[in-house]
């Protein structure tokens, strides 16, 4: 099905320009030329009118068929060059001068990148000096990113200071780093040679970062394929049940879980699963009346003596 869908997309785009130069073609020798039989084809032409020249819903096209020919109304309206709004020169030229100060970025596509800004600054006109007045900061982040760019392009190993969150511990790890990506923060996948295994590490934890002069050999391990994002619980990590009152039915999108449940009351009894339970205790807290951990019990139960110690340092 998929296969399908990708084959029509790549149909329908090519039929746009062989329509366009082709007034009044015939229906079923558009079909021999693209292979497809002429119901095929009358599908794609009922769709086509529907696409636009912007996502902001410009001019549609205007194709028709009277059964036996083709015709595209208002080919030489849309043949005009596609004009970028200003809004939409300003976020590209912020984010391009942006990218160019990165330390992680080779010399060579920062000196391509700043070529391209410079012609799309001269096409903006007077876009490009309010944009001027515009700028984004990266996080601290950077130069821990450039280390670890240099060390996969080297391919070094690297020695961090790194802080857990859901242990609430600092600890140092030698890692062969493997490759560098961003969702929602930057991150690095690595070989960890403490926990002997693949592991992720976000670049804002880490507080320190030494290039060894080590060379990196990591295990071969096949990257993980993080379309569905970065959290993909395993078949096999503990189950953990939480029952949350309607206020807490934001854990339901923001947490993978196996099942979410209704309760007669509004709330949901969601099961997930996580390779580390300990870190649902923060969950439990930042919740408060509006949910709890029901299983396993030890985790309940430690949920429940972090409350008590939180409400009693309150009360000191």
């Amino acid at each position: 099905m998929a296969s399908h869908a990708i084959d029509r997309t790549r149909r329908m785009l090519s039929l746009v320009t062989y329509l366009r130069d082709r007034p009044g073609a015939r229906v079923d020798e558009v079909a021999r030329a693209f292979g497809i039989t002429t119901d095929e084809l009358i599908s794609d032409l009922d769709v086509l009118p529907m696409c636009g020249t912007s996502y902001r819903g410009g001019d549609l096209l205007e194709i028709d068929t009277d059964g036996e020919h083709i015709w595209w109304r208002n080919a030489d309206d849309l043949a005009a060059p596609l004009r970028i709004a200003a809004d939409e020169a300003t976020a590209l030229l912020v984010a391009a001068r942006a990218v160019a100060t990165l330390p992680g970025l080779r010399e060579s596509d920062r000196e391509a990148l700043l070529r391209a800004t410079a012609k799309l600054e001269t096409a903006a006109g007077e876009t490009a000096g309010a944009s001027s007045r515009l700028s984004v900061t990266f996080e601290s982040e950077s130069g821990v990113f450039a280390d670890l760019d240099r060390a996969i392009a080297e391919r070094r190993r690297v020695w961090l200071r790194y802080y857990s969150p859901a242990r609430d511990e600092v600890t140092e790890r030698e890692i062969d780093p493997v490759r560098l990506f961003a969702i929602g923060h930057t991150y690095v996948e690595a070989w960890c040679w403490r926990s002997e295994a693949r592991r992720t590490f976000r670049l804002d934890r880490v507080a320190e970062i030494r290039l060894l002069d080590e060379t990196s050999d990591p295990p071969a391990v096949e990257p993980r394929d993080l379309s569905a994002g970065l959290v993909q619980p395993a078949v096999d990590d503990p189950q953990v049940v939480v029952e949350v009152a309607p206020g807490g039915r934001w854990v339901a999108e923001y947490y993978p879980h196996d099942s979410a449940e209704e309760l007669p009351d509004g709330g949901l009894r969601i099961t997930l699963r996580t390779p580390e339970p300990a870190s649902l205790r923060r969950l439990a807290l930042r919740l408060g009346p509006d949910g709890r951990i029901v299983a396993p019990r030890e985790l309940a139960e430690s949920a429940r003596e972090a409350a008590r110690h939180a409400l009693a340092a309150y009360g000191e």
